[in-house]
């Protein structure tokens, strides 16, 4: 591995948690963090039910990841499953684009895999996602609804990809859009 690459996957930290939800352990969780001198670069958290999930990306030096990492370890007894291993950033080639997706629909079994397989048969990767369902007030109809940010390769030509796109969301009766990611 070059030295390069050593230096920055030792300065980042990818933190998976889970447990039964308490008041708290989200303040527990970043207090770890900042206690140990580490910064939360991304990160995400909810409650899924009654259980509590989180998944935080975190900088530091070796030093202040190490103390993080005890810290986690601390955090276990009270009830949380954790895992963490060091990462590096992906090498960003400039060989894609960054888009958005969003779709709402009447919620069935297999959208998301159905989304998921548009788009890897096309090696457009996703690179986040986020789903829910829910019930419609007043109708009480279960719905669901998916953002996805995915990068398009450069070599894909985006109008033929748009119309494919609204052409399965038409298949399966989605409401879908497609445009580029906005920061």
């Amino acid at each position: 591995m070059p030295h390069a690459a050593r230096h920055h996957r030792a300065n980042r930290l990818l933190i998976n948690v889970m447990g039964d939800y308490r008041p708290g352990l989200l303040d527990r969780l970043t207090r770890a963090v900042m206690e140990a001198g580490c910064h939360i670069r991304d990160g995400h958290s909810a409650l899924l039910d009654d259980a509590f999930s989180a998944t935080l990306l975190v900088s530091g030096n070796w030093n202040t990841l190490s103390k993080l990492e005890g810290a986690l370890e601390g955090l276990r007894p009270q009830g949380l499953e954790i895992q963490w291993r060091r990462t590096a950033p992906p090498p960003r080639e400039n060989h894609s684009l960054p888009y958005s997706v969003d779709v709402i629909a009447m919620d069935q079994p297999g959208i998301l895999h159905q989304l998921v397989a548009f788009f890897s048969a096309r090696s457009v990767s996703v690179q986040e996602m986020d789903t829910r369902s829910y019930t419609a007030a007043p109708s009480g109809t279960p719905m669901f609804t998916a953002h996805l940010a995915v990068e398009i390769p450069v070599s894909e030509h985006i109008a033929a990809l748009r119309d494919d796109f609204l052409d399965l969301c038409d298949e399966l009766n989605l409401d879908g859009v497609i445009e580029p990611y906005k920061a």
